[in-house]
């Protein structure tokens, strides 16, 4: 069963839930989950496949694969966990339902929904913009849930910014919030914005899952939870978001005054939209100019015909000129500069960033081109800018 308080914190919110799980593994047979964690979805053949040539956790690539499979279960247990806690508990208006407890659909465009493999997201033209671990509402609040195993939550302030930024939009009279399910010692939960409350949990071990899985033992039946607050992603009515509208309105807008509208690109509306997107397109450069800003950088192959620039937010409160180069239909390069030096990261050939180029290529005409003073006046003004 769950044991745990509600302790106020000077960290998050004014009352932040303090969660403690009664016991460091599950034992088989719990009675209250039974075999449900079962049900769920896992992609464990790398991992059995690594048993059998020999690795154990000494092995390196062991410890990461069994870890990845580790996170899925422990998301899948808190998952069950909150769904009973969210059927009694008073100020718990609606809980939404998701893997095993729901039939299996398709994840339908510009809607929230879930996925054929039982995950809650966000889609624009059939492609994932979020993914929500859980969601549960209050009267006046929704509440977006993120369960991780890290050691370290100081890297997830930029998720946390852009899925409650998604939700504001979609959920404009509800207050939104975060509240993260972590392992006991995990760090970094002092620097979390006001909005995310912690639950902490005891160690956790999902070895006895594996063992359940890869042995193929019969399982026993689903156990169904039944509830009035149940609720499905699919009913719930959103407000509209035109993903690709926005984005070209942004690129419009911003560029209304030479080099950029800095009055418009503080303003709230568009720094939600900001870490929605994770960055603001603000024209492109001739291949050829871009070249001097990074004369390391490799063009070999490349079909390029210019670079797209972008703003995106730093984790320490200012922004920095980030940079896309398409060298073909399908390889797309993320770039960026510091001290003349370039560091690549390249993109998923099917993922959003790409359909964002597609879209662009559209939009963005000679109008938008940016000479090196346009740069570097724009490099200027974003430098003096800090959020929050």
């Amino acid at each position: 069963m769950v044991t745990g308080i509600w302790q106020k914190s000077p960290n998050h919110s004014k009352e932040a839930p303090i969660l403690l799980f009664d016991h460091t593994v599950i034992p088989e047979g719990d009675a209250e989950l039974g075999d449900n964690l079962l049900y769920y979805d896992y992609n464990i053949d790398h991992l059995l496949s690594l048993e059998a040539k020999g690795l154990t956790m000494e092995d390196e690539g062991y410890i990461s694969a069994f870890r990845s499979f580790e996170g899925e279960v422990y998301e899948n247990y808190i998952y069950e966990k909150l769904l009973r806690y969210a059927a009694n508990e008073p100020r718990i208006k609606r809980f939404i339902i998701k893997g095993p407890h729901k039939h299996r659909t398709r994840a339908q465009s510009d809607a929230l929904s879930v996925s054929w493999k039982g995950q809650i997201i966000y889609r624009a033209r059939h492609k994932e913009i979020g993914e929500f671990d859980g969601l549960l509402f209050t009267d006046k609040e929704l509440y977006f849930v993120e369960m991780t195993l890290v050691k370290s939550v100081s890297n997830l302030k930029k998720r946390l910014r852009k899925k409650r930024a998604l939700l504001e939009v979609l959920f404009p009279r509800y207050h939104v919030k975060a509240l993260l399910v972590l392992n006991e010692g995990a760090t970094g939960t002092s620097e979390l914005p006001p909005y995310a409350s912690v639950w902490l949990t005891k160690p956790y071990s999902a070895r006895h899952i594996l063992e359940r899985l890869s042995s193929k033992s019969p399982r026993a039946p689903m156990i169904r939870v039944e509830s009035p607050k149940i609720a499905h992603a699919e009913d719930l009515k959103i407000a509209a978001f035109k993903y690709y509208a926005t984005l070209s309105w942004m690129l419009r807008s911003l560029r209304a005054v030479s080099p950029i509208d800095t009055d418009f690109f503080i303003r709230s509306t568009t720094q939600r939209y900001h870490d929605i997107y994770t960055k603001i397109y603000v024209g492109y450069l001739s291949v050829d100019d871009f070249k001097t800003l990074a004369p390391d950088l490799s063009w070999n192959g490349s079909n390029a015909s210019r670079v797209v620039v972008a703003i995106e937010k730093d984790h320490s409160g200012g922004y920095f000129l980030t940079y896309f180069i398409r060298h073909s239909s399908k390889k797309l390069d993320n770039v960026t500069l510091n001290g003349g030096v370039s560091k690549t990261e390249k993109k998923d050939p099917f993922g959003i960033t790409l359909t964002e180029m597609n879209h662009l290529d559209k939009v963005m005409d000679g109008q938008f081109v940016l000479s090196l003073t346009d740069h570097d006046a724009i490099k200027e003004l974003i430098t003096n800018i800090r959020h929050k």
